[in-house]
């Protein structure tokens, strides 16, 4: 028996409860860390034993969510599943859900492992522990002082799916360009899924387009539809490099207060099977995340309907357009990491009906990015077209003046704006605000302490109560 294995499963757990015990933490990384530092080859103990596979989520933006999403249409059709569903994606993150699910030899009795991996993490990861399908949701740029350029974290993710073997099955979105390139560059067997362009998803915004070029050829793309970001209809008029017809497709998409709707087409099939999505979360990217789980269960052989209905029942993780309910007032909270990500938060905040209170809290330690110029590219001008939408803006967060900043260049008046580092004061004036709805955005390591206070103020919205209404 492997004595460093035994000592680093020891200590792992041990921490885990301490973690918990003290309250200081949620244990979701701590535990790998510890483990890894004793035994570094932890990951190998682990190799091959989820009876079914290993499926792995990367990308900018989703991940939490998409990965998520499969793993409750995995458990509720009976499967044991092992998944780090606190977001913790890092090798730390994936170590510490093996070691929660597994005993002190790391002997574990699962069907599948779905694990969210971070793009940088993703060939580390991958060196140790091979999947069978790998999800890709999208590329944006993502703390620059982190991963580089985005042509660094594509290369990188790249790289590493062409060090897999030939049988690994790629589940990508067709409509980001970025992402697509990847079964041309792999040669691996892809199934696509994506949003079916409309001209009402038509999107002129401001704010910069990643993917401006084809990857093949450098010629500029031609777009005939934006739907966000770079993610569209997409076509390079050189080497003709465009979007691929998704099997998997979403028509007919409508997102409001009460979630997001579609209807998903199967273009793969003959038959040209026909479903109605409900996923009870706000957004237009939402619609993706859920597309991605479904096309991957399907994969797995899951039954459609059964995924459907799995989907209408899902409960966001911490941050991810989670709702709480204060007296009479609805509450949002979203995590904001990037430009793209900010921009589709400021997106659902203006289809809000009536004034709202807004708190962002931007944070600049190493899980949130040390450079916050990323803020300069998000599209915060939108908010000055309107101001009658939003009673008053408060700032929090080590980098609360820095924001309230980068609002008054973006041309909200100054009279809206206010500033307060401390989350809990920052929280209870947003609350007890005169708006009728609150919106709450907090960059990663500011949303943790933020979610807890609000949790101890606010009650989380049942989406299962509500799911019958909002579906009807």
């Amino acid at each position: 028996m492997n004595l460093r294995l035994i000592i680093g499963m020891v200590a792992a757990k041990l921490a885990m409860y301490l973690s918990k015990l003290s309250g200081r933490g949620r244990g979701s990384s701590l535990p790998g860390m510890v483990a890894l530092r004793i035994c570094p080859d932890l990951l190998k103990h682990y190799q091959g034993q989820p009876r079914k596979g290993v499926i792995m989520t990367t990308g900018t933006n989703g991940k939490t969510t998409t990965s998520n999403m499969l793993a409750d249409i995995l458990e509720q059709d009976g499967y044991r599943v092992v998944t780090n569903r606190e977001g913790a994606n890092l090798i730390t993150g994936v170590a510490t859900a093996f070691i929660k699910a597994s005993t002190l030899t790391a002997r574990l009795n699962c069907d599948y492992a779905v694990l969210e991996v971070d793009e940088a993490a993703f060939p580390v990861v991958t060196r140790w522990i091979k999947p069978s399908r790998v999800m890709v949701t999208n590329f944006f740029r993502d703390q620059l002082d982190r991963y580089g350029e985005l042509d660094t974290t594509v290369g990188k993710v790249l790289d590493a799916l062409n060090k897999l073997p030939g049988e690994v099955k790629l589940i990508l979105n067709a409509d980001d360009p970025l992402v697509a390139r990847l079964a041309r560059e792999t040669g691996k067997v892809t199934i696509y899924y994506g949003v079916r362009p409309d001209a009402d998803f038509s999107n002129t915004a401001a704010f910069s387009r990643e993917a401006k070029f084809c990857p093949f050829c450098g010629s500029a793309l031609v777009y005939n539809i934006y739907i966000y970001g770079q993610l569209g209809d997409f076509k390079c008029p050189q080497c003709g490099f465009a979007r691929m017809r998704p099997d998997i497709e979403a028509v007919d998409v409508i997102s409001d207060e009460a979630g997001t709707k579609a209807t998903i087409y199967d273009n793969s099939s003959s038959g040209r099977s026909v479903w109605s999505l409900y996923i009870p979360v706000q957004g237009i990217y939402n619609i993706y995340n859920g597309l991605a789980a479904f096309t991957t269960a399907l994969s797995l052989g899951i039954l459609p309907e059964k995924a459907v209905l799995c989907l209408t029942t899902y409960t966001p993780a911490t941050g991810r357009m989670e709702s709480f309910r204060y007296g009479n007032k609805q509450v949002t909270l979203t995590l904001v990491k990037n430009p793209t990500g900010f921009n589709q938060a400021l997106t659902v905040l203006l289809a809000q009906k009536g004034r709202q209170d807004i708190m962002i809290a931007i944070n600049d330690n190493d899980a949130d990015g040390r450079d916050i110029s990323w803020l300069w590219d998000v599209d915060f001008e939108v908010l000055a077209q309107y101001p009658e939408q939003f009673n008053r803006f408060i700032c929090s967060g080590q980098r609360a003046e820095e924001m309230a900043l980068r609002l008054k260049y973006a041309g909200v008046p100054t009279i809206l704006l206010a500033t307060e580092k401390d989350y809990r004061r920052a929280i209870n004036a947003a609350l007890q605000g005169e708006g009728v709805a609150v919106g709450m955005m907090a960059t990663y390591t500011a949303l943790w302490p933020v979610e807890k206070i609000l949790g101890q103020k606010a009650e989380r919205v049942s989406y299962h109560a509500n799911r019958m209404s909002s579906v009807s």
